[in-house]
């Protein structure tokens, strides 16, 4: 093998930490996202819920449909981020390139480490070992050769599975007669384009390839390729300053009519994005506004600008946006910086001027924060930290929009 890769899945990741810290939800259909009688969607559910066909990204009042008996949890999400930081830790010990594609989930490259299939399983049980003695929780690993094979392997035993794809001939006897889905980048939408072209399984994007790449073009190159169990990628450590953009969004659970708290909103959001963006010494070139309606239309609206380094730009750009767009009942709102770009020493350079005790803060951006204070009557300048948490930020959201 040129290379060997491993696919780790983390199974139904958010539910199996809650269970685990609470024993009492053992053996119980768990969904975790938002509330039945909120807006929003599945994040994750147990496998116990998935047998009333739940699963994530579904419409939490369908998933209340399917399963009214169930536990239903907001996500904690900076407390998945510190089980994540731990399991990146042991994956890490056994590779020499990780690529972590989310918080549960990574490509690892043990090809010097494993040496051979043998060392790669060995690798694999010991990863699979410690997940479940340290961490309490269990995980799925795949064994290939390539990266798409890793990920289908790692898929084809869960939940705590183990199974390995050692060629592009296993990989296509496995796959050959399967819905086309099972391919790395077909989603819903390709394959509706597929399908109505009579193209339903892998062996059809065999026999077809001419009318693949005539319908879908580079993707389908791309997809004919993996059809015939072809994959060079190798394993790419992510790294923040290779993201494209940084931001912030989110559902209210009312409609908002009044734009004077979106703009309150868009404070809080140009916060969190500034101090993201100099954690890891970034610094923006353009704005970007997202907003959806009420009746479900969304529209993204941006700005490109010299720099914008701080938090009192992104807002200033965002709020010139927002003046801009029709003003009608808003559902959800986002705010993100793009065109990122880095110099080496950049952050400790950032975080020497704007130490993290007062979150980077000038002038302009206290102002608003203690105009905020005498409308909402929250602290918003002193807990700063707290509300830069995922789920503090969104419960502090919330408590603007019931008392605007």
């Amino acid at each position: 093998m040129e290379q060997i890769i491993i696919h780790v899945d983390m199974d139904a990741f958010f539910a199996s930490v809650e269970v685990r810290d609470n024993p009492a939800l053992r053996g119980k259909p768990l969904i975790i996202g938002a509330l039945p009688r909120e807006r929003g969607v599945v994040a994750t559910c147990s496998y116990e819920a998935r047998k009333y066909g739940v699963h994530s990204a579904m419409n939490i009042k369908e998933a209340y449909r399917l399963c009214p008996n169930g536990i239903y949890m907001h996500p904690s999400i900076d407390k998945y981020r510190r089980v994540s930081a731990q399991l990146r830790e042991i994956w890490n010990a056994y590779s020499s390139a990780t690529e972590t594609i989310a918080l549960d989930e990574a490509y690892l490259d043990v090809t010097e480490q494993a040496r051979s299939p043998e060392g790669a399983r060995r690798i694999a049980q010991i990863i699979k070992q410690r997940t479940r003695e340290e961490l309490g929780l269990a995980c799925s690993v795949g064994i290939a050769y390539s990266k798409t094979a890793a990920k289908t392997a790692s898929e084809e035993k869960k939940p705590d599975g183990y199974f390995e794809i050692l060629t592009a001939e296993d990989f296509v006897n496995l796959i050959i007669d399967r819905d086309v889905r099972v391919i790395y980048t077909v989603g819903e939408r390709t394959a509706q384009k597929l399908y109505a072209a009579g193209i339903r399984t892998v062996r059809d994007i065999r026999e077809y390839s001419e009318t693949v790449i005539r319908l879908l073009g580079k993707q389908g190159q791309w997809i004919t390729q993996l059809a015939l169990g072809i994959d060079k990628r190798k394993v790419t450590p992510y790294r923040p300053q290779d993201a494209k953009s940084i931001s912030r969004e989110v559902t209210f659970q009312g409609d908002v009519h009044n734009f004077e708290l979106l703009k309150d909103v868009l404070v809080l959001f140009a916060l969190c994005v500034e101090r993201r963006a100099k954690r890891h010494g970034l610094r923006g070139s353009g704005v970007t506004l997202k907003l959806t309606y009420a009746d479900m239309r969304g529209i993204t609206r941006s700005r490109s600008t010299l720099v914008c380094d701080s938090a009192a730009a992104i807002y200033r750009e965002a709020v010139l946006l927002l003046g801009k767009v029709e003003r009608r009942p808003v559902r959800l709102v986002g705010v993100g910086v793009y065109n990122l770009s880095g110099e080496e020493g950049q952050q400790l350079i950032m975080e020497s001027l704007f130490p993290e005790s007062n979150g980077g803060q000038d002038e302009e951006m206290k102002q608003l924060l203690r105009a905020m204070q005498k409308r909402y009557g929250l602290d918003f300048e002193g807990h700063l930290e707290q509300i830069y948490r995922t789920d503090t930020l969104h419960k502090t959201v919330e408590y603007m929009r019931k008392h605007s």
